[in-house]
């Protein structure tokens, strides 16, 4: 069977367009930057924003070091990453992934918390891991200091910033009175929350900022329909910065992906720079 050129160009042509959503655009990296007014500041933060890197077949260890390389030449002040930091259990080796982790602690205090995928109610139904020790030593190996129901005071040049993280939502582990617990109204709050869902269940206590991921953006982002994957109840908060009420909700559209596909929603690390309103 002999092909025509205009048969074969066609061939190529579809060939090319399938490969773009598996191949292209989830390695396709995006250096997003906002601005974010933060009133009680002295001095302005800038916070490097990194969620879901999803370590797995699907995300290799090379794209979540290109991701590392690209949030280390912003030069933050502060690294915060909001979860889903594997897929599986089984998916990564711990000396290789907490080296190019390590990277970002090395150049700026860096902080975390879980998401689902990281261990848990959820991941035990997923995968069998009802807990999430994996990641915590992976954490611990990294230098990342994981704010799980807790909170920490941090001082930037002459700022300070209180730094509080949650549980995960679907991991039944958001516990707000525990991570609100020391948290006074002396300083600005900055919250770590894998779901954005979650700030139903923060909604009374004193944070300005929330950082969130879980939604990967939608990953596949169709013309006239919207985000196509998209894990939560308030269609709102998928990705970008927005307002809730009083409060600012930035959700990353994060590093990795589940199932390989990303279209017309390239992976993201994003600087905030919080300056004084």
């Amino acid at each position: 069977m002999r092909f025509t050129r205009r048969q074969l160009y066609t061939t190529l042509a579809v060939g090319a367009g399938a490969a773009y959503p598996v191949i292209v655009e989830p390695r396709w990296l995006e250096v997003s930057r906002r601005r974010v007014s933060m009133e009680g500041l002295r001095s302005p933060v800038r916070i490097l924003h990194l969620s879901d890197l999803h370590a797995s077949w699907v995300v290799p260890m090379s794209m979540i070091e290109h991701a590392v390389t690209a949030s280390v030449a912003e030069k933050p002040d502060l690294i915060c990453v909001t979860g889903d930091f594997i897929t599986r259990g089984s998916d990564f080796v711990l000396a290789t992934y907490s080296a190019i982790l390590r990277r970002l602690s090395a150049v700026a205090p860096t902080y975390a918390v879980l998401g689902n995928h990281d261990g848990g109610a959820w991941a035990g139904i997923y995968d069998g891991r009802t807990d999430h020790r994996q990641v915590d030593r992976l954490l611990e190996d990294s230098g990342i200091e994981l704010l799980h129901n807790r909170s920490k005071v941090v001082t930037v040049r002459d700022s300070a910033l209180t730094l509080v993280g949650t549980g995960d939502l679907w991991n039944l582990e958001l516990d707000a009175p525990r991570a609100f617990e020391e948290v006074t109204f002396k300083t600005p709050v900055v919250l770590l929350n894998h779901n954005p869902d979650g700030k139903e269940v923060v909604a009374k206590y004193p944070w300005r900022l929330m950082l969130s991921g879980h939604t990967h953006g939608g990953q596949v982002v169709l013309p006239y329909f919207g985000p196509s994957y998209a894990p939560v109840v308030d269609k709102r908060y998928v990705e970008g910065l927005k307002p809730w009420g009083a409060h600012q909700i930035h959700v990353s559209r994060g590093v990795g992906n589940v199932m390989g596909i990303r279209f017309r929603c390239r992976p993201e690390v994003t600087l905030l720079e919080l300056v004084g309103g």
